[in-house]
């Protein structure tokens, strides 16, 4: 199961393709501009992106632009231009594919799964990658689910593999570098600090702690972070 976010501004379409793709397992995130579409990208962090170029409020192909500007999330484009030239500008805009309309659910949900795979998020047939455990704290990775003392949590996307890499590294100090490159898949950048600490305030909000009262996830001063069973 994945979560994607469908940016599509006619709603007959939308419609069909939440239908389709909830029948499928995702959960769908269905907008219908583009300013919209950045907002929802920013507040739930998907695991892919389909986005249709021909939107009311701003050019698809500038609405993917913008977004590549803060995420690295997998994007599907939806044009009804399928000559080389305007993919190939497409692709170099961030696209990583795209369908031409018309397209059937069955292409693209095989696009989805494709491109789901090769980025290691959640698909249709993702299999079982087995589950981590530290104390009353249950992670599964094939179904990016987490529980906590059997309650499920709420995670964003990026909140999900965080919580993911520290439980794995459990008991070990993690550097904020290390983190930036294995969950942001980025280098360090001018505030990165700020925007781990921020994921960092929110994931511990979710599993009823704080920075001050840590029970799980502790900060080491100077060092990293590092996720441990409560004592």
């Amino acid at each position: 199961m994945a979560t994607v976010l469908l940016v599509e501004d006619d709603q007959m379409v939308r419609g069909a393709l939440v239908r389709a793709l909830s029948g499928l397992g995702h959960v769908v995130l269905p907008v219908g501009t583009a300013l919209d579409a950045l907002r929802e990208a920013a507040k739930h962090e998907p695991d892919l992106v389909i986005l249709d170029l021909g939107l009311p409020d701003l050019d698809g192909a500038a609405a993917l632009r913008m977004l590549r500007g803060h995420s690295d999330v997998p994007v599907i484009v939806a044009t009804a231009r399928g000559d080389e030239q305007s993919i190939v500008r497409l692709l170099n805009d961030g696209a990583d594919d795209y369908v031409v309309k018309p397209f059937s659910s069955t292409q693209l949900a095989a696009r989805m799964n494709a491109l789901l795979r090769r980025s290691g998020r959640p698909s249709a047939s993702t299999p079982d990658l087995g589950e981590l455990t530290v104390g009353e704290l249950s992670i599964s990775l094939a179904r990016r689910q987490a529980t906590l003392a059997g309650r499920p949590l709420e995670l964003s996307r990026r909140e999900f593999d965080l919580l993911a890499y520290l439980a794995e590294h459990a008991g070990r100090v993690v550097s904020r570098k290390e983190l930036v490159e294995a969950v942001w898949h980025q280098h360090p950048f001018v505030g990165h600090d700020q925007t781990i600490d921020v994921h960092m305030s929110w994931l511990r909000r979710k599993l009823g702690e704080s920075a001050s009262h840590p029970r799980y996830l502790h900060t080491v001063r100077g060092v990293g972070l590092k996720l441990v069973e409560p004592a």
